[in-house]
């Protein structure tokens, strides 16, 4: 295959991963088409931003792959050709400063993502990236990618083709997952799409739901054990849902939790509610009696509890265990919150699952396939939030973009 002047490639989604790849194969003066089922490009990429674009994270390397877990060592290469200070200089070379925030996300300055999106279309077009919107991939017929357009069937040949379909979150923006079962039909092997960076069920009162629903819980610590004697824990914000949990913390404990449920129908989530204070000192400040206090006053008073994480206790604790101030105080260290499913896949921030990476080259072309590429979301990997997802997308974009024009030259 020469890639020579009339040597074409068609990116089939109009996400991070395709448009990384349209930036890498374009500058090597290789004609791009870039094909999404949606009326314009981004737009999960847009959704993202909308509080906050957070881009990558600054802590150290090791520490930053290891939010990779099960798939860090197929993403590792990619993230070490292209790591979060590249990407910092690649977003600073569009003309959008950044900076690192206290939690160690960095952000462009502006905190939105549309001047950034703007900015990299503008220059995509510049290369000659043409985009070609509201063409729904269906497959392929003798060779031609098909695409549903508003004008009717249109097919597509092209030298080499890029899948960046997404995952099947969001599916509204775009992700719907329907490549699933196109892949499938052509034998490439697929891991099922699950819920990643989602929120849990659990049974609240009538009462509980009606007076907590959209409260924070704030400065709690998440620990879960699984069965195989691993612990998860960490530090952050919970926000109480009609349904059960959400929120950053439980996001970042979803893939061992998910898996936890999918094995034994429940997972408990024990939640330490006031994690700068020992048990010590706990049991002493609940030692003195309550008197005519309401338990509300009294944890207000010894504690320095109240709102939601009284309510919390009075839902979860039965009136026993309230009253009891040694199972108080080990309650308000390790309080159990059963978990019974995690939210549906279109809820969640991210999925879990695709294309598995036994299916593809080192260069990202899928075995069964040759002259078609996959990458970003659709690919079976997860992170957590924290500019974990957006760094490997492009990441995996480039590295694909760059398998694509080594092919194309071959």
């Amino acid at each position: 295959m020469s890639a020579g002047p009339n040597a074409s490639v068609a990116i089939v989604g109009a996400g991070p991963a395709g448009l990384m790849a349209a930036e890498v194969i374009s500058q090597a003066g290789i004609a791009v088409t870039v094909y999404d089922a949606m009326p314009s490009a981004g737009r999960k990429f847009l959704m993202a931003g909308k509080g906050g674009m957070n881009i990558t994270h600054a802590e150290a390397f090791d520490a930053f792959l290891s939010r990779y877990g099960a798939r860090r060592a197929e993403l590792e290469p990619m993230l070490q050709a292209f790591t979060p200070a590249d990407l910092r200089a690649w977003v600073k070379g569009l003309g959008i400063a950044t900076f690192v925030g206290s939690s160690g996300r960095v952000f462009p300055t502006e905190m939105k993502a549309a001047p950034l999106l703007r900015a990299w279309l503008h220059r995509l077009r510049s290369n000659g990236v043409q985009f070609r919107m509201r063409h729904r991939w269906l497959g392929w017929a003798d060779g031609a990618l098909r695409f549903a357009t508003p004008d009717g069937e249109r097919h597509v040949q092209a030298d080499a083709t890029l899948l960046a379909l997404g995952g099947g979150s969001w599916p509204q923006l775009g992700s719907t997952g329907a490549w699933t079962e196109i892949l499938a039909e052509r034998g490439i092997g697929l891991s099922p799409l699950l819920p990643a960076n989602c929120g849990f069920e659990t049974k609240w009162s009538d009462v509980f739901r009606q007076r907590c629903t959209g409260q924070p819980l704030k400065s709690v610590i998440a620990t879960f054990r699984n069965n195989q004697g691993e612990t998860f824990s960490q530090q952050g914000e919970l926000t109480v849902a009609d349904y059960g949990l959400e929120g950053g913390l439980i996001y970042a404990l979803s893939a061992p939790l998910r898996d936890a449920i999918a094995a034994a129908g429940a997972a408990t989530l024990w939640l330490d509610l006031l994690p700068d204070r020992s048990p010590k000192n706990i049991a002493e400040r609940l030692a003195k009696p309550r008197g005519k206090d309401s338990l509300s006053n009294y944890l207000r008073k010894r504690l320095a509890i109240d709102g939601v994480k009284t309510l919390l206790l009075r839902e979860t604790l039965p009136a026993a265990e309230l009253n009891d101030p040694a199972k108080l105080a080990a309650a308000l260290k390790a309080l159990p919150i059963v978990l019974h499913r995690p939210r549906p896949i279109a809820e969640a921030i991210s999925s879990a699952g695709g294309v598995e990476f036994e299916e593809l080259e080192q260069n990202l072309m899928l075995r069964k396939l040759p002259g078609t590429f996959c990458a970003g979301e659709m690919l079976d990997w997860e992170a957590p939030t924290g500019g974990y997802l957006l760094t490997a997308c492009l990441a995996s974009g480039r590295m694909v973009g760059l398998g694509i024009v080594e092919w194309l030259r071959s």
